[in-house]
């Protein structure tokens, strides 16, 4: 009877795999990144766009060329008009966002806190830097948060910054996730535009 040994499996020789067709090295142009976020990954883009901006020199080999907010989730310690009005909207309340503040901001903070209010005056650093790219802003009619957005855009304006404003009336918040609506369509081919715009004017 002839015994047999098993090969352990770190002495064994496995045949290599075949490449995936058509996997080869995907090329980055690090020189051409865009931030983007919604709700609150918009309020985190932002921020990413300001680190940056503060720090440029930093980063030698990658350039920030547009930041994408889609209704950024911005606050602060007064109730606007918008958030009065549409309060009982979609997705977002008052009393939802009020506790989601409370959740996300350090202890002891309230919403005069630079996370929260873009246009409070420590929030303005990175922002008055020349590295600070151009902004695409999208805001909805029936979004509680949209004054919060639109003082963003007049503070990036008030500083000199490029911004873009898409305005879509009869959406709520999050409207971009139902693909039944229009509006979430338009808005991808927007941002398609800003890319192609934006990284053509970087390039010249």
């Amino acid at each position: 009877m002839s015994e047999t040994t098993a090969t352990p499996p770190q002495q064994r020789k496995t045949k290599p795999k075949p490449p995936i067709p058509g996997s080869g090295v995907v090329r980055i142009d690090a020189a051409r990144c865009y931030l983007a976020g919604d709700s609150a990954g918009g309020n985190i883009a932002h921020h990413v766009a300001r680190r940056y901006a503060a720090e440029a020199p930093a980063f030698r080999n990658v350039r920030v060329a547009g930041l994408i907010a889609i209704q950024p989730f911005f606050g602060g310690e007064e109730r606007t008009d918008s958030e009065l009005r549409l309060d009982g909207a979609p997705i977002v309340t008052v009393s939802r966002t009020d506790w989601m503040w409370r959740a996300f901001l350090p202890q002891g903070c309230d919403r005069t806190h630079e996370a929260a209010d873009c246009t409070a005056p420590a929030a303005a650093s990175g922002v008055d830097s020349p590295c600070f790219p151009p902004v695409l802003l999208a805001i909805g009619g029936y979004d509680p948060l949209q004054d919060w957005q639109r003082r963003y855009a007049e503070m990036l304006k008030s500083k000199g910054k490029d911004v873009r404003v898409l305005e879509y009336p009869d959406a709520i918040h999050a409207f971009y996730v139902f693909p039944a609506f229009d509006d979430g369509r338009d808005l991808m081919i927007r941002i398609a535009e800003f890319v192609a715009e934006s990284a053509a004017a970087g390039s010249e």
